[in-house]
């Protein structure tokens, strides 16, 4: 798809540009562009520009402002090992989109204009892809309603925005394990629900749950199912696994998923992986109670989070109004590594590509 460019006409010098990336952390700094597509029920979307980053001007009645259509997607673009730059799995995330357009009666996007935005905009900020091995630039692609109207209906205009951030750890304290709260008070998706969407609803309902989790002195909160409470679902933004021992082989355990859980890109990636590796996979209901009482014999020898902002993230400590435990003696354990390790190996093009999931931008 052609890309209007109208990219700054001076950009950040390479010292003002490598002291912003000095040590980013994750969504606090970003690029100097962005592009932006817009689309009207009556004409489709329109060519997209890309152009330096800045504000974006709303009207008051503007229908995300109200009613709150807004979907996003996450996705990362990583150093290679022979001096190139690739997006890993982008043809997921435009697919995980739509599915969230679909849920939140918004258009689709063509696949050439997200992948095409995407290129464009690596290629225009590509000194902003670190070259240091687990940092990557982050992309943000954005749609949501733009129609003045206050009738509860579906918006007739939208606009598509993609912007991008350079990516350190997604925890201030690095690669560290973390402690979670089990949240019993709130839920983060019903059955029949937005949960299997990217929508933006979810996160700010999701937010109350994260306080409480850092009230309690955890790092992330730990969604339950809304019905009984009792089986796992998602840890923040992430999807988790439980790493069990059966018959001398490690086999990978993740909530089956039921409609208000996130399809993750790293938790499909996993299932491939763990394939590919000669490891067990099954996806099931998990209790709380399981959880706890298997962690403890050992069964559940480690249990980690997995998403595209923080990789793998391990967990060892579960709390709860009732009590608390921990996971692997509170350390990371050696599968969590070994995965991260692996998959970082992966999207930096340090092994093969035998899934052809990266998408090399020349």
């Amino acid at each position: 798809m052609k890309i209007d460019l109208k990219p700054l006409k001076q950009v950040l010098s390479k010292f003002d540009r490598e002291v912003r990336m000095t040590n980013p952390g994750f969504g606090r700094v970003f690029s100097e562009h962005m592009v932006i597509s817009d689309y009207e029920a009556s004409s489709g979307w329109s060519t997209p520009i890309l152009q330096p980053y800045g504000p974006i001007t709303l009207d008051p009645a503007a229908s995300i402002l109200h009613y709150g259509q807004s979907i996003f997607e996450g996705l990362k673009c990583y150093p290679q090992k022979n001096g190139n730059v690739a997006l890993f799995r982008p043809v997921e995330n435009w697919k995980r989109m739509n599915e969230s357009a679909h849920r939140l009666a918004m258009p689709s996007i063509p696949e050439d204009l997200f992948i095409s935005a995407a290129e464009a905009l690596v290629r225009q900020d590509r000194s902003w892809v670190s070259d240091k091995r687990g940092e990557s630039l982050y992309l943000r692609p954005l749609m949501f309603a733009t129609e003045a109207a206050l009738g509860v209906r579906p918006s007739i205009s939208y606009r598509f925005v993609l912007f991008a951030s350079p990516c350190g750890s997604y925890f201030p304290q690095g690669y560290k394990a973390v402690s979670v709260w089990l949240s019993e008070d709130y839920i983060r998706a019903a059955p029949g629900g937005t949960g299997a969407a990217k929508f933006a609803g979810n996160y700010g309902a999701s937010l109350i749950g994260q306080k409480q989790a850092i009230d309690h002195g955890c790092d992330q909160v730990v969604w339950l199912d809304a019905r009984e409470h009792r089986y796992l679902e998602e840890m923040g933004g992430m999807n988790i696994c439980l790493v069990e021992k059966k018959n001398n082989q490690i086999h990978l355990v993740t909530p089956e998923l039921t409609g208000t859980i996130l399809p993750g890109i790293t938790r499909l990636s996993l299932i491939q992986i763990s394939k590919d590796l000669d490891w067990g996979f099954s996806e099931r209901r998990i209790s709380t109670q399981e959880w706890q009482e298997k962690s403890i014999s050992g069964e559940f020898s480690e249990t980690f989070a997995c998403g595209t902002a923080a990789v793998i993230t391990p967990i060892r400590e579960v709390k709860s109004r009732t009590g608390s435990w921990l996971i692997n003696q509170g350390t990371i354990g050696p599968v969590a590594l070994q995965l991260r390790e692996y998959l970082l190996d992966l999207q930096h093009g340090e092994i093969p590509d035998s899934h052809g999931w990266l998408h090399p931008i020349n």
